[in-house]
């Protein structure tokens, strides 16, 4: 398990078999993406693993927060391999809904 953190914003990266979980927790907002992209970047292109990021704890994320995680889905769908964002606090549901990328986020059915 990795962990980075700052005062506001931790990444914790689990992986169990094929799966590697990240979980976010504080705030992820413009101060603290690179942080993020530094844990991120070696995870995204991995096409043997399943990428799932877990916001249970994370209380903020800004519009920053937001091209990081769409930067990810496109280079995960981009290379065909899975990538879903699970336990999004009602909050954030409620701005990914806003700006209508809640669709994009949902766990994906394998279309092979």
């Amino acid at each position: 398990m990795n962990t980075h953190k700052s005062e506001k914003f931790q990444a914790k990266t689990e992986t169990e078999g094929s799966v590697c979980t990240v979980f976010l927790s504080g705030e992820l907002d413009l101060s603290v993406a690179p942080d993020f992209r530094l844990v991120m970047e070696p995870l995204v292109g991995d096409k043997g693993l399943d990428l799932v990021i877990n916001l249970k704890e994370l209380r903020y994320i800004d519009s920053t927060g937001i091209g990081i995680l769409l930067s990810i889905l496109k280079a995960r769908h981009g290379l065909e391999v899975k990538f879903s964002v699970v336990e999004v606090p009602s909050q954030i549901q409620k701005l990914f809904d806003m700006t209508g990328i809640s669709k994009f986020f949902a766990p994906q059915e394998d279309s092979h």
